[in-house]
């Protein structure tokens, strides 16, 4: 994210900023720079099975409420995992369908790969801009089949090697949808070799401009890397 993030800043001049978990990338409740939300045009979400405190909840609630577009990728399926009978475990699956379109259901096994293709209908859209029609890529096909809500399928993913031979079929990867009558731009992928690729990468900057209401070029947004890239150490990228 921090590498997406100076691409946005430097490749398409937004302003961002990176919210890191404390003291480690593992620590479950707590992430610095979520205030960051508070006057941010777009959110971008990459969690797993966080245990946030809730005024640090209240952060992603409050930006939730203003209708504003949102970006997610992967696990964020399953952002947060709050023991039962907490007041915000009703989000453990909710997050996952009620903003991206579908809650952690199964993959296909950490040894299998993704052959990514374009969905029918969907090559014209501007999310898909620049993106190879065909791609193999390293992350495990998530199964997410049905998807919840006004979704709009973008890209499918039919898993190579699948674990123990179980393939649950082609799988969405990529779609579009709406949430409190903002954009949403969701992606299965996110396998951190994923973004070696530039088509992943443009994928992903295409989505934010396209969740933006920015126009995407013909040719696909920039995503090349830095020179040098440069990755923050730590602390709260803005």
């Amino acid at each position: 994210m921090p590498m997406i993030a100076q691409i946005l800043a430097e490749r398409q001049g937004l302003e961002t900023s990176v919210a890191y978990a404390r003291p480690t990338p593992a620590t479950e409740d707590n992430i610095e720079g979520l205030e960051a939300l508070a006057d941010a045009d777009l959110a971008v979400f990459f969690l797993r099975w966080r245990r946030l405190p809730s005024e640090q909840f209240q952060n992603i609630l409050d930006y939730l409420h203003r209708g504003r577009p949102l970006v997610g990728l992967r696990t964020s399926t399953h952002s947060f995992n709050y023991p039962e009978g907490h007041p915000l475990a009703l989000w453990n699956d909710g997050f996952g369908v009620r903003l991206f379109g579908q809650k952690w259901i199964r993959h296909h096994g950490h040894l299998s790969t993704t052959r990514v293709t374009v969905a029918a209908g969907a090559g014209g859209h501007p999310v898909l801009r620049g993106v190879p029609l065909e791609m193999q890529v390293p992350s495990w096909l998530y199964v997410v089949d049905p998807l919840v809500g006004d979704v709009e399928p973008l890209l499918i993913g039919h898993a190579v090697n699948p674990r123990n031979g179980l393939d649950y079929g082609p799988q969405p990867v990529a779609w579009v949808k709406t949430y409190n009558g903002a954009r949403v731009f969701f992606t299965t992928l996110g396998h951190p070799d994923d973004f070696r690729q530039e088509g992943v990468r443009r994928l992903l900057v295409n989505g934010i401009l396209w969740a933006l209401g920015r126009d995407v070029p013909a040719a696909g947004a920039d995503v090349r890397l830095p020179e040098p890239y440069d990755p923050p150490a730590s602390g709260l990228q803005r």
